[in-house]
């Protein structure tokens, strides 16, 4: 088990490349590191927030598409800044708000806690087994040849990504494609993961107070299951990156 000294050191290596800055200026990633948490399948809890996630869904679209909330919006723009098509290849929190309608999936606990934190703050977040990283989460432009685990009709394959496109990777591999779209297998997070990194990712006109405020959601749902849980933020900007000469 990681104490928060060791979250931080892992966290504190974590790199955003200048081109991807370069390409949104506003971006801003916030990494929770968390261990000692506590697993398992869905459960009543797990279940109920989401139900709470699914009626803020439709809420927030009662008025108007989901293509015109101003975080997704922001984020189909930064989509096809890197050459994605955003009606093809949509970011985590769109994909989300679109399945809500006919219910979100349940999946385990921790999958089902961020992903309904993301409905309801309107904001890509990503979970990640941090037992299973080889070295720290870098977001970068791909060369290409990346290796990225995924599933095709139902059976595991290797697939690379765009040249150019924008992905998470470690030392292993790609670990999340097209920024926020999809997670490899190899660190998703299962029924038994106890130590995960957790990635906010936002935009203009999303807010310092507002990503701090789902970050501090999560991990207040989190730590009501896991009261001692061990927790550790850093958040990474263009201008922080700057002054830490990455």
């Amino acid at each position: 088990m990681a104490d928060v000294t060791a979250l931080e050191e892992f966290l504190n290596a974590a790199v955003v490349d200048d081109a991807v800055f370069a390409l949104r200026p506003d971006y801003r990633a916030l990494l929770v590191a968390v261990d000692g948490l506590v697993g398992g399948a869905s459960d009543a809890t797990s279940d109920a927030l989401l139900t709470t996630a699914e009626t803020a869904a439709r809420d927030a679209l009662a008025d108007r598409p989901v293509t015109e909330l101003d975080h997704v919006a922001a984020w189909r723009e930064a989509y096809r800044a890197f050459g994605a098509k955003p009606g093809r290849t949509r970011n985590s929190v769109e994909a989300l708000l679109r399945r809500a309608e006919g219910g979100l999936p349940r999946v385990n606990r921790l999958t089902d806690i961020y992903n309904a934190v993301s409905v309801i703050h309107q904001i890509p977040l990503g979970g990640e087994d941090l037992a299973r990283y080889d070295g720290p989460p870098r977001l970068l432009h791909a060369a290409g040849d990346e290796r990225f685990d995924t599933v095709a009709d139902g059976e595991p394959v290797v697939e690379n990504p765009e040249p150019g496109e924008v992905v998470w990777c470690d030392d292993t591999g790609v670990t999340c494609r097209c920024w926020n779209w999809r997670q490899a297998r190899r660190t998703q997070l299962t029924d038994d993961t106890t130590t995960v990194l957790f990635i906010l990712d936002a935009l203009d006109p999303l807010s310092d107070e507002a990503l701090d405020a789902a970050a501090d959601d999560l991990v207040g749902h989190l730590t009501a299951a896991t009261p001692d849980l061990r927790v550790a933020r850093r958040l990474i900007t263009a201008t922080a990156a700057t002054a830490r000469g990455e």
